[in-house]
């Protein structure tokens, strides 16, 4: 055996007994395919849109190693505001969850010690999709592994705040982007 394919089996052999790699982090959903359209059970039930306002079950695998809370947003980089929109943020996910029911509301599904914030819909729950009428805009729903427990914040956190301390904690992040447009 050459020592170059001795070192490639060597390397092999240590990788594979490594724990998931941050690229196998992955979140999927029932409700959500990513390149997709957004269901009309996830559209705002507010400005002028007609949806079921409910958030989307979503489900996580393969968190890295060292993984101590999540983080899951929605995001609307396309929102007319300058700086997109958050439409929801949830913090303070412990790290033995691995999935949210569809339905979350203010005051029931939301893991025990986790935080929604107000982000910037002004109220601590989830909004759906509305986009101005002759719009199309996508949405990006994300989970991200912290390397911390928990985030400082309360619910009155911006999502740009929010934000700035999730990346600078984060091992790894997934997700899924889909459409919607009226």
């Amino acid at each position: 055996m050459t020592f170059r394919a001795f070192a490639a089996a060597a390397a092999l052999t240590t990788l594979a007994g490594m724990p998931a790699l941050a690229a196998d982090f992955s979140l999927s959903s029932p409700d959500l395919k990513d390149g997709g359209s957004l269901a009309k059970a996830q559209v705002s039930n507010t400005f002028g849109c007609d949806g079921g306002n409910v958030s989307p079950a979503l489900s996580w695998q393969n968190a890295p190693a060292g993984t101590r809370s999540f983080v899951v947003s929605a995001y609307d980089p396309d929102a007319p505001t300058g700086s997109g929109f958050w439409h929801w943020v949830m913090f303070n996910i412990p790290a033995d969850v691995e999935a949210l029911d569809a339905g979350i509301t203010p005051d029931n599904g939301a893991p025990k010690g986790a935080v929604q914030s107000r982000a910037d819909a002004g109220f601590a729950s989830y909004l759906g999709a509305c986009p101005p009428p002759g719009q199309t805009h996508r949405y990006v729903f994300s989970v991200s592994a912290l390397s911390v427990d928990k985030l400082e914040l309360d619910e009155s956190a911006s999502g740009a705040l929010i934000g700035f301390m999730t990346n600078a904690n984060a091992l790894a992040r997934a997700s899924l982007t889909v459409t919607y447009g009226r």
